[in-house]
């Protein structure tokens, strides 16, 4: 275990005890709750790019950072999603999330039952799903942050990101699903 534990797993394991902070600040009735979850969020966005570099820059990739990575980014990505629903309590909030959430479990469940068979490269991260982490931060962030800059609304800008996450999501899950079934039936 003590192999494990290094700065990139940290890193992760950083992203998840943010979670609770976010929430702390989220519910927060303080003037500046939105700033604070909005730089806790990107904060943690930071670390998921940051823990993957290292890992690989410092050559200390590990199985367990290799598990926990994704669990984490999915786990923050379902508690803000959670929460904006929550707070939005709209079909136009509901939906998009309901895409982003289903996806990621879809895609969780084919990646395991894929390394199950051997085929785990055949559902490896793809540039579509690279941009849909993308949008999706960046959508999420907005949306978190709400208020308007330069005149321009962060939550409407945010939800038009939310639908354009949700369509590189559904683009992204087809592709995984389909290099998956090409695996399986060759």
């Amino acid at each position: 275990m003590i192999d494990t534990i290094n700065l990139p797993t940290l890193l992760t394991l950083l992203r998840i005890a943010l979670i609770p902070v976010l929430a702390i600040f989220f519910y927060t009735p303080w003037e500046y709750s939105n700033i604070a979850t909005t730089v806790i969020f990107f904060i943690a966005a930071i670390t998921d790019w940051l823990d993957g570099y290292l890992a690989r820059k410092m050559q200390v990739e590990t199985k367990f950072g290799a598990f926990l990575d994704p669990v984490a980014d999915k786990i923050m990505v379902a508690f803000v999603l959670v929460l904006l629903v929550e707070a939005e309590s709209s079909i136009w909030m509901t939906l998009p999330a309901a895409v982003i959430i289903g996806r990621e479990i879809t895609i969780s469940s084919l990646r395991e039952w894929m390394a199950e068979l051997g085929q785990r490269a055949a559902v490896q991260v793809s540039q579509i799903g690279k941009w849909k982490t993308t949008a999706q931060m960046l959508a999420i962030g907005c949306l978190l942050y709400h208020d308007d800059i330069a005149g321009m609304s962060m939550s409407l800008f945010g939800l038009v990101m939310m639908y354009i996450a949700a369509i590189l999501t559904l683009w992204s899950m087809m592709s995984y699903l389909k290099a998956a079934f090409t695996s399986i039936t060759e």
